[in-house]
């Protein structure tokens, strides 16, 4: 169970993103007490109730593409105002976007 309930329509876009990204080295996994994409044992995102979080790097013009967007924030998975500067959290609203951030945050993982 996540720690933040996730909607129905969250949970399919989420599970769509790991499908799309199946066989690029992505496996399913959990972090943060929430479903995640894992690389090398590593997440890149993850589930967070009615959004979807993406270590972009806290430099890259795909974080300020994503933190541009209404209700995005800097992640902060424990609720404590203690944000993980490298990730960001996007709204559901946005789901047509996540895979793309997926795909940004896959990339920066393998360039490492």
């Amino acid at each position: 169970m996540d720690i933040m309930e996730s909607s129905e329509q969250a949970v399919a876009a989420f599970e769509a993103v790991a499908e799309e990204l199946a066989g690029s080295g992505t496996v399913p996994g959990n972090t943060f007490g929430a479903r995640a994409l894992m690389v090398d044992k590593k997440a890149i995102a993850c589930l967070h109730g009615e959004a979807m979080a993406f270590k972009l790097g806290r430099d890259s013009s795909e974080h300020a593409k994503a933190l541009a967007l209404a209700g995005a924030t800097l992640f902060d998975p424990s609720g404590m105002h203690r944000p993980f500067k490298d990730w960001v959290e996007i709204p559901v609203e946005f789901e047509e976007r996540w895979l793309g951030f997926a795909q940004a945050a896959l990339q920066l993982r393998i360039k490492g």
